[in-house]
């Protein structure tokens, strides 16, 4: 698939059919993420994949709020992928303290994209999470305290696939050449 085609295939879907996932396509796409790039080549990254639904129950409650009705529909997810930052390597970690950045959310995020995009060339839908209870998370998927958990992603065959498009800002308004 061309990849601006996949770009613009690869949607945050909220609503899936009630069908279970490959593991086939569930280790793809951790391959996938497996060949993000990532500062020093650290792959600084750990993906729970949470396909039991006992537990995969529990999780998603980790990702509810009962004041804000926001993340609701992970509680229909078939599959919830849990993305553990691991500390980048020795070189990347002293170049983020030089340069005052954190080099391993960046990695992180490329490679939940990386993940991502398989999954939409295989046909499934996914939606990256930020906002969840991180110290129960921590305790049902037995997560080391000294460890962080990144991003979740939920994942499952889309219930309907809408064809509209996705709001952007217009192209110009994005880029510029050799200044701001």
């Amino acid at each position: 698939m061309d990849f601006l085609k996949l770009a613009q295939k690869r949607k945050s879907i909220r609503a899936y059919l009630d069908q279970k996932v490959e593991r086939e396509k569930l280790i793809n796409c951790v391959q996938a993420a497996l060949l993000a790039p990532s500062a020093c080549n650290s792959q600084p990254w750990k993906f729970i994949i949470v396909d039991q639904p006992e537990i995969r129950e529990k999780v998603a409650q980790t990702a509810n709020n009962p004041l804000l009705p926001i993340n609701q529909f992970v509680q229909k997810t078939p599959v919830i992928v849990v993305i553990v930052c691991e500390p980048g390597n020795l070189t990347s970690r002293l170049g983020g303290k030089i340069k005052k950045k954190q080099f391993q959310y960046i990695d992180l995020g490329i490679a939940a994209q990386h993940f991502c995009l398989q999954a939409t060339s295989l046909g499934l839908g996914t939606c990256i999470i930020g906002w969840f209870d991180e110290k129960k998370l921590k305790k049902i998927l037995q997560i080391p305290d000294n460890k962080e958990v990144g991003l979740l992603i939920t994942v499952g065959y889309p219930e309907n696939e809408k064809k509209g498009q996705r709001k952007r800002k217009r192209l110009e308004e994005i880029f510029s050449f050799n200044s701001y």
